[in-house]
């Protein structure tokens, strides 16, 4: 269904029913652009941190727009074993309500627009049709106005523009003292006519002001004032002549009309808020940019900080699962060779994998996969939603017996619940939004650099003597270089201790100095009360973060910029725990939620464990599943792999021992990660 400013009021409550009933929502957004200087390598550094990734993206993406959202609702009819699904495709453009509104500014990428362009995308649609829509922030001006201009007007109760002694309106500038007699007159010649109403000439802000303060001085009572509009949107006053009562059912009018305009405002935030407070699974295909967008355009600007970006994120999409991470990792990850979200709706058609079946709603478009209309937002959703059952309905043929339908609520799901997947980077698959993210050790990694002349073939023959290796551009003069063993390390610092052209530093001693450089910037930054005690300071990390230079053309392509590559090194991982952070409130429809209090304490059992290894749950999520389907006991736990070139052991039984002595064993191993 396509939804616009035109049908969007008759529309929200079909779209609120199917949020209700929905056992999950998938969604898709598409964008005017995606970064605004740095091209894509520069953007996605092979050995970016998770923080310097959320970084890069609220710099460089957030100025474009997401200007067409899908929304596919699946609900599960277990009588006829199919999901029923409702699929909406919102065009969304931010329309100022009034004069007063905020005035939107964004940007278009050329390339974005030519491609959606090619896909057929109507443009028109958006911004001659696209639903209005307000953050929070700017939701709460808009009332605030409200209330201003509800305060100024005849029968409020407060007559804000009268001088204290009551003697007569506030003061009147002389020039506007000959146009508010003659006003004075008209509505005195209401009370001497058979006349009910006088117009007044369109006039400007301040002489309305200063209408309302004379008129509610001179005429307590017996009139109602109100401000209207002409079709060339010219801003006039009506009075008209009531009696009491009469001026109460205007004002109650007027109030009514005043909050329909306010909903009209907040537009397609409704439906995201609406999302928000069903608390279901959001499905998403890579969906970090996504959720950012949606957040920052629907909710509030985004916050500096990783870990408050966590924690809004948690309470607006408490339950989230990026069906890209879930094809990137076990046990999906040896039969998947593709995972963009074409190819992958067409793998998981194919054994092992079982086509869900799926049927629309009535009155609801039906796509045919075979024909695709990739690259529309309703459309995708839709794919996205059929890649996520076939992969949870593949999960359930581990149990025994095998189970062909896995819920959207089943534990077996559960490791993959608020992890989305970080492109391009080599040792870090996922963004955890609901804990600490994996810390990866990077003794093999070398911080270098160079005269801005160099190029990639100048890296590799620089440690050629040193075998494989992998080049992660920064900037224009410095890059990452992974070699292949940590014990080269050491040699290669040695070889380049009298070097003048460039230099090398181990990744630790990069990190030192960066997180020196954040210290002194916050010393820098501090000031001192009164009382003498520091004054917190709220610092960005743009500052700190590396720089992002758009390449020059010139220089080839190191191997991580075309495919995010497999680490070797991916054992060894720690978890630092999250920073304590200041108690800060975002507001959802029905709840409003500390920052701090929303991060979730549980642990993740399963495939996206990122505890040490020596700390394994007890049961895995596949036998705890069978045993809440047969009442048996169950043991075991997932072993976790050290290595991702280890993952073909996947299916491999092992054998431990419970706390009661008992032997079980497990379904397979687990890797960590990839």
């Amino acid at each position: 269904m396509e939804v616009t400013r035109q049908n969007f009021k008759e529309s929200l409550s079909t779209v609120y029913n199917a949020i209700e009933e929905a056992d999950f929502l998938a969604i898709d957004g598409e964008f005017s652009g995606i970064s605004d200087g740095p091209n894509v390598s520069a953007l996605t550094n092979g050995l970016d941190t998770p923080e310097e990734r959320y970084t890069k993206l609220k710099k460089h993406s957030m100025d474009f727009l997401l200007f067409q959202f899908g929304l596919c609702t699946f609900k599960y009819d277990e009588v006829a074993s199919k999901y029923i699904i409702k699929t909406f495709n919102f065009y969304v453009f931010p329309k100022p309500f009034n004069r007063t509104s905020t005035d939107i500014k964004f940007i278009c990428q050329s390339s974005s627009i030519d491609f959606l362009a090619s896909q057929g995308f109507d443009f028109n649609k958006v911004f001659c049709h696209g639903i209005p829509y307000l953050n929070q922030e700017q939701e709460v001006q808009m009332r605030e106005q409200y209330e201003e201009r509800r305060s100024q007007s005849n029968g409020s109760g407060t007559n804000s523009y009268v001088s204290p002694n009551s003697k007569g309106p506030g003061s009147i500038p002389d020039e506007h003292r000959e146009y508010i007699k003659r006003v004075v007159e008209k509505v005195e010649s209401l009370f001497t006519t058979s006349e009910k109403t006088v117009d007044l000439e369109p006039c400007t802000g301040f002489q309305r002001k200063l209408i309302y303060q004379t008129l509610n001085w001179k005429f307590p009572k017996g009139i109602h004032v109100e401000t209207l509009e002409t079709d060339k949107k010219e801003r006039y006053m009506q009075i008209s002549k009531v009696d009491e009562e009469e001026r109460k059912r205007r004002e109650r009018e007027k109030l009514e009309r005043e909050q329909e305009e306010l909903n009209d405002a907040v537009g397609f935030s409704r439906v995201i808020h609406a999302i928000s407070k069903s608390g279901k699974l959001v499905v998403g295909h890579n969906m970090l940019l996504d959720v950012m967008h949606t957040i920052h355009q629907f909710y509030c600007a985004l916050p500096e900080d990783l870990n408050d970006f966590k924690e809004v994120t948690q309470c607006v999409f408490p339950r989230l699962l990026d069906t890209k991470l879930m094809a990137t990792t076990q046990p999906f990850k040896d039969l998947i060779n593709n995972t963009s979200l074409a190819e992958l709706q067409k793998q998981l058609k194919q054994s092992p994998f079982k086509t869900p079946n799926v049927v629309p709603a009535e009155g609801f478009p039906s796509y045919d996969t075979a024909q695709e209309q990739l690259h529309e937002a309703g459309y995708d959703a839709y794919i996205t939603g059929l890649c996520f059952i076939a992969m949870a309905n593949y999960l359930g043929s581990f149990l025994t017996p095998p189970k062909p339908h896995i819920p959207a609520r089943s534990k077996l799901i559960e490791p993959f619940f608020n992890k989305l997947f970080l492109m391009r980077i080599i040792d870090i698959p996922y963004l955890n939004i609901s804990g600490p993210d994996l810390q990866p050790r990077r003794d093999h990694v070398l911080y270098v650099t160079f005269p801005k002349e160099w190029r990639t073939s100048d890296l590799y023959q620089l440690f050629s003597a040193f075998g494989n290796i992998q080049v992660s551009w920064i900037d224009e003069t410095s890059a990452f270089v992974c070699l292949s063993q940590t014990d080269q390390v050491q040699i290669a610092m040695n070889t380049s201790r009298y070097a003048e052209s460039y230099r090398i530093q181990t990744y630790a001693e990069y990190i030192q100095g960066r997180q020196s450089v954040r210290q002194s910037q916050v010393i820098a930054t501090q000031s001192w009360s009164e009382e003498g005690w520091v004054k917190p300071q709220h610092t960005s990390m743009a500052g700190t973060a590396a720089s992002y230079r758009p390449s020059t053309g010139k220089r080839s392509s190191s191997p991580v910029q075309e495919e995010p590559a497999q680490s070797e090194h991916t054992d060894g991982w720690s978890v630092n725990p999250l920073s304590d952070k200041s108690s800060k409130k975002i507001k959802t429809d029905g709840c409003v939620q500390t920052y701090a209090g929303v991060v979730d304490s549980r642990t993740t059992e399963g495939w996206l464990k990122t505890q040490s290894a020596s700390d394994f749950p007890r049961i895995s999520p596949v036998q705890e599943e069978a045993a809440n389907e047969t009442n048996e006991a169950a043991g075991g736990a997932w072993e976790l792999q050290p290595s991702a070139n280890q993952s073909k052991k996947g299916r491999k039984v092992k054998k431990r021992k419970t706390d009661d002595s008992e032997t079980v064993s497990t379904l397979f191993e687990v890797p960590q990660v990839w």
